[in-house]
């Protein structure tokens, strides 16, 4: 943990000791978001594999092929009645 100070134009340095431990390098590109109220920095690669772990766990035990397949079809449903329906009319 350490402690930074908010500077001009909202700069932030990130400590030493805490871009050696993320092995974060000079003109590394970050990803920002708020969380719970709080600022969380990571990394491209940090953030695509959060997102990836995200999106496995919330599709475990779901065939989301299927459910793809299903929505598509009914939209097309859809769409042919609004279809039918504005044939009706004209």
């Amino acid at each position: 943990m350490a402690e930074v100070r908010l500077g001009r134009q909202g700069r932030i340095v990130i400590p030493v000791e805490i871009r050696e431990e993320l092995g974060l390098e000079e003109g590394e590109v970050m990803i920002a978001r708020v969380e719970d109220e709080r600022l969380v920095l990571e990394s491209r690669l940090a953030a695509f594999e959060r997102l990836r772990r995200e999106f496995r766990e919330g599709a475990a035990g779901r065939d989301l092929v299927a459910e793809l397949i299903a929505e598509r079809r009914a939209e097309a449903r859809r769409e042919e009645e609004e279809l039918d329906e504005f044939r009706r009319r004209h």
